[in-house]
């Protein structure tokens, strides 16, 4: 739960891959050749409580529309809906827990279209859905390629509640290749960050 936000909760509920096939490797052991394009994969559960729409938007994005429930009644959307942050920040969750390398992400460059074409409520229960759209090798740098992925955020009425497409750097798996083996990033890689794809 968001209340304790400043003493992060490390054992969140767990998640799942939900679709019939995922990824031939653990996240542990997966490079940038293991991100195959129109590869999709669905995970989730997540569900969002009124607490936690109220917490993050009291601290990020405090429009009554997100902190105010008597308002929220009034407003446009008939009832409290959660931050468009804070849904973007349930779908990394879950992104990051099931979709992305352990071992070979490098960073990102950035996300395109980011959509929130249906709020979220209260009690919705959310998964994520990918669509590796490309893989391609670095044109500079061998040592890593670049992921484009559609992603959906989808409650369990089947409603889109948010998507983007995500592009990340993953090091690939060749032996004696220059990309980086653990999560932190390096200093180096930073100062070239914007060189990089």
């Amino acid at each position: 739960m968001l209340a304790s936000m400043s003493q992060p909760d490390v054992h969140p509920a767990p998640t799942r891959t939900l679709s019939t096939s995922d990824f031939p490797v653990p996240r542990e052991d997966r490079y940038f050749e293991d991100y195959r394009a129109g590869a999709v994969y669905e995970y989730g559960y997540l569900t969002v409580s009124e607490a936690e729409i109220l917490e993050f938007a009291r601290r990020f994005d405090p429009q009554p529309i997100h902190t105010d429930p008597g308002y929220a009644a009034t407003g446009p959307f008939g009832g409290l809906i959660a931050s468009g942050w804070h849904t973007a920040s349930m779908m990394m969750r879950l992104f990051a827990d099931h979709y992305l390398s352990r071992v070979a992400s490098l960073a990102s460059p950035g996300i395109d279209e980011l959509r929130w074409p249906a709020p979220v409520r209260p009690g919705d229960q959310l998964r994520l859905r990918t669509t590796t759209v490309e893989a391609r090798l670095s044109r500079s740098k061998p040592d890593r390629g670049l992921v484009r992925t559609q992603g959906e955020l989808l409650n369990s009425s089947d409603r889109t509640v948010l998507s983007l497409v995500a592009m990340n750097l993953l090091g690939r798996r060749e032996p004696g290749s220059r990309c980086m083996r653990s999560p932190a990033p390096s200093a180096r890689l930073v100062q070239s960050f914007s060189a990089s794809i």
